[in-house]
């Protein structure tokens, strides 16, 4: 389960219809930057981008987790894309990606940053919760996650 306030149901999109890695990191930075003015949509793109190019964040299993830390922000922030489509990624395993979790930290927060990734691989390294996203919808992935549903996430 992910910490809370990592991930909200406005940051959640399933069935997305991006169809290549860069359309998926424009989408990401999109939710990344849901109801906040800073830092903005461009600029969360274009760390995305620039961390993508020190090597792919595509794990195995159809997993990528693209991230950045930024400077502006004072909380770690996620967005989940569950692809129409899986895409290439580049990633590890060689194979196509549908289940994206884009993670935004401080521009400070090393050890956050660190414990967060490997949270998140140990999560998505799990079979049984890939499957599960695979068919939820948004309020489930977000119970999926997170561990709370929904109504609790307003």
């Amino acid at each position: 389960m992910l910490p809370p306030g990592i991930l909200e149901l406005r940051n959640i999109s399933v069935a997305d219809p991006a169809s290549s890695k860069k359309r998926v990191l424009e989408q990401a930075a999109r939710l990344l930057a849901a109801d906040s003015e800073e830092p903005a949509v461009e600029q969360i793109f274009e760390r995305l981008l620039e961390r993508e190019r020190l090597g792919s964040t595509g794990l195995a299993g159809g997993v990528a987790l693209p991230h950045a830390r930024m400077p502006g922000i004072q909380d770690s922030r996620g967005a989940f894309l569950r692809l129409a489509e899986a895409i290439e990624f580049d990633a590890l395993d060689g194979k196509p990606v549908d289940l994206v979790f884009a993670l935004l930290v401080p521009e400070d927060a090393n050890e956050e940053h660190l414990q967060l990734l490997s949270k998140l691989a140990a999560t998505f390294n799990q079979e049984d919760l890939r499957s599960r996203l695979r068919e939820a919808d948004a309020e489930q992935a977000l119970a999926i996650l997170t561990g709370k549903s929904a109504t609790h996430a307003a």
